[in-house]
């Protein structure tokens, strides 16, 4: 495997290459992000992964600074799971010049569930994830289902810019209590991992209702928000929504999405559960 840190450098060893998979991740890789490398290798190859701590998704008092940077471990997951090429590249390289152009998502999208409480995240995924694309030019692109609202803001920006770019969403991994993988787990105490789990289930509650019959989705969503708070977190959001559309439900909708953002002490941890209208995910 092949690991290289400039953008001269990833274009010289993807030169003549048009069948390219490509998995961005921010690094601190789990095995949520290697089961994303495994599936890219059946969508192309050579399968590339890039691990940039992008910081125009990363708002004011947000873990930027803290966040872990562990590209040696990184680097030998990846090689394990069969990554052909990684792209690390520094934040100088990246934005050699001031970002003055972004990517300006919808308000609809950028200010509704997780925008309204990270302003101008969605601009700086996007805008990064535009600059990837252009480097590495994939013929596909792999992300996972757990930042389900990030992945249909890309889904769109790659229709909406007439992207030559298949995006292949991986599915949530999960441990054996059912806590969604995610780099920021870590960041939990003993006491609050064995409280984390909560969330999950919170959110099951609410898709088995809903197939079950119940269409008083407001009701169901504020009833699991007030069992968080009361078991000591902070909810941001907890919302049913289309998920074809992220919209809210009408008679119409065959897929729902049920998700959920929430802090525990100091960590914010968010999931979802993506299901029809006669079997859970």
């Amino acid at each position: 495997m092949q690991v290289v840190h400039t953008v001269a450098d990833l274009r010289a060893a993807l030169a003549g290459q048009n069948q390219t998979a490509f998995v961005p991740t921010m690094g601190n890789l789990h095995a949520g992000h290697v089961s994303l490398v495994e599936l890219a290798k059946r969508h192309g190859r050579p399968v590339v992964a890039s691990i940039f701590v992008n910081p125009l998704q990363f708002g004011a008092g947000e873990d930027f600074e803290r966040y872990p940077r562990t590209l040696a471990a990184d680097c030998e997951k990846l090689e394990a799971a069969g990554c052909d090429l990684v792209f690390a590249p520094d934040v100088a390289e990246m934005y050699p010049v001031p970002q003055t152009y972004t990517v300006q998502v919808p308000e609809a999208m950028a200010n509704d569930l997780c925008g309204a409480f990270r302003p101008g995240h969605f601009s700086g995924v996007a805008t990064v994830v535009l600059k990837l694309f252009n480097l590495v030019q994939p013929r596909a692109a792999v992300f996972g289902s757990k930042d389900f609202q990030q992945l249909q803001v890309i889904r769109e920006l790659v229709r909406q810019f007439n992207l030559p770019i298949d995006i292949v969403a991986g599915a949530t991994l999960r441990e054996a209590d059912g806590l969604a993988l995610s780099s920021r787990n870590g960041y939990l105490s003993e006491t609050e991992r064995r409280q984390a789990p909560q969330l999950q289930r919170e959110l099951a509650a609410i898709a088995a209702a809903v197939q079950a019959g119940e269409r008083e989705f407001e009701a169901l969503c504020v009833s699991a928000g007030r069992h968080l708070n009361m078991a000591g977190w902070r909810v941001d959001y907890i919302a049913l929504r289309d998920a074809t559309t992220l919209q809210a439900p009408t008679p119409d909708s065959r897929r729902l999405v049920v998700l959920g953002a929430a802090w525990l002490g100091t960590t914010r941890l968010i999931d979802n559960l993506d299901f029809g209208l006669g079997n859970p995910a």
